[in-house]
């Protein structure tokens, strides 16, 4: 039997933000993804940092899986180049098809949608739900005050501190990508880990 290739979550912005590092951190992690014959499973944005990492993604030969709300489509910001696109009514069957396709879950530099995102499978993972690791890429320290905030929440008794730990941070996109794949052998969440 074939293994099946890891299925990367990525949450990321619709915009690409102020620093060109940012778009060269999703092409990295998208082109990286493709490389390793793996998938990505995102939003299906054709647009900001959500296009750049699908795009790299497909052109380093990987396959992109996409799932977008009817709304979104409607305003034709639907990457139509995908492997995979889903058209959903809701964002809350977008983030649940997006979590049962993937294996990992990774979150870049983005806006209120992407935390928004991050919270809840964070979150999901704190109450059980699953045992996927999660990464945060911290490009140019975007997310340095949401972990002292959250270092903060463990100091004033509304988070634990091992909770800190269920989000592996890092700063480059291939280093982390490889981290949260080890942890997802680890852990069984999927079958094939030959191109770490």
């Amino acid at each position: 039997m074939t293994p099946r290739p890891l299925s990367i979550c990525v949450y990321c912005g619709s915009r690409h933000g102020a620093d060109p590092a940012y778009t060269a951190a999703a092409r990295a992690l998208g082109q990286a993804i493709g490389e390793r014959g793996w998938q990505l499973v995102y939003g299906g944005g054709k647009v900001g940092l959500m296009g750049e990492v699908a795009d790299a993604t497909l052109a380093a030969g990987g396959r992109v899986v996409g799932v977008i709300p009817q709304t979104l489509q409607a305003r034709e910001v639907g990457h139509a180049g995908l492997s995979e696109l889903h058209v959903v009514q809701t964002m809350h069957q977008r983030k649940q098809m997006m979590a049962e396709r993937s294996d990992l879950f990774i979150a870049l530099p983005g806006g209120i949608g992407t935390l928004e995102e991050l919270y809840e499978v964070w979150t999901w993972r704190q109450l059980g739900y699953h045992d996927q690791p999660i990464g945060l890429l911290n490009t140019l320290g975007y997310y340095d005050g949401l972990l002292a905030f959250m270092r903060h929440a463990v100091d004033q008794g509304f988070l634990a501190a091992d909770q800190m730990n269920n989000v592996r941070v890092g700063t480059d996109p291939l280093a982390l990508l490889a981290t949260l794949a080890t942890a997802a052998r680890a852990s069984g969440m999927a079958d094939d880990y030959t191109q770490i």
